[in-house]
């Protein structure tokens, strides 16, 4: 990762130094491992949620082609908000294009619902106060772009107050991982865990897409 960036992206608003939870939070995202076709980076995070807040964000890569990519922000508010129910939150933002009769599929909002909520709970993760919501979206082309296929899109956003642990901190790493489990879900990869044999998993991706 980038260690400017990174400076950049855990200040809170005015500068002010962040305190001890958030920093060790913070160092937890930055070392945790990942499966390598996933690609993380730190991004410049939102100033006005929290009056602290760390952004990453990612892609799942093969070869050229990106399957699903997304952002991932921890905020922290260390007086506490009355709305997470914690003094941390993390907020995400998962897309990934799919074929269209996939994307028909009555079921499929709930179903990407769930491989977030399975994703926290395969990893043992405590979390409270979840929202969100699952957008599938269709693109038909005319005129000059007729010859395109009709692309097809499914968006996830979400956020949930993870536990805390000792010292107020969570377990952001495996927070983190559990999300790159759900980008790996939705980019159509196969599980790595024992027993994840029977999860059920996007098709391959149609082409590439823009990053």
């Amino acid at each position: 990762m980038d260690e400017a960036k990174d400076t950049d992206a855990e200040l809170g608003d005015g500068g002010a130094t962040p305190p001890p939870p958030f920093r060790t939070a913070v160092e937890a995202l930055r070392g945790a491992r990942l499966r390598p076709q996933i690609e993380v980076e730190a991004t410049p995070a939102p100033k006005r949620l929290a009056p602290y807040a760390y952004a990453l964000e990612a892609a799942v890569v093969d070869g050229d082609q990106d399957l699903a990519d997304g952002r991932l922000v921890l905020l922290h508010d260390p007086a506490g908000h009355d709305a997470w129910r914690g003094t941390f939150r993390l907020v995400t933002l998962v897309r990934a294009e799919l074929e269209p009769e996939m994307a028909a599929d009555p079921l499929l909002p709930e179903v990407c619902w769930s491989w977030l909520t399975g994703a926290l709970a395969a990893r043992g993760l405590t979390y409270g106060e979840p929202s969100g919501t699952v957008t599938r979206a269709s693109s038909h082309y005319f005129g000059g772009l007729s010859e395109r296929p009709a692309a097809s899109q499914i968006e996830i956003r979400a956020s949930w107050t993870p536990g805390e642990g000792a010292g107020g901190t969570p377990d952001a790493a495996t927070h983190l991982m559990s999300w790159c489990d759900l980008l790996a879900q939705v980019a159509g990869l196969p599980p790595t865990a024992p027993g994840d044999a029977s999860v059920v998993t996007l098709p391959q991706r149609r082409g590439p897409q823009s990053r």
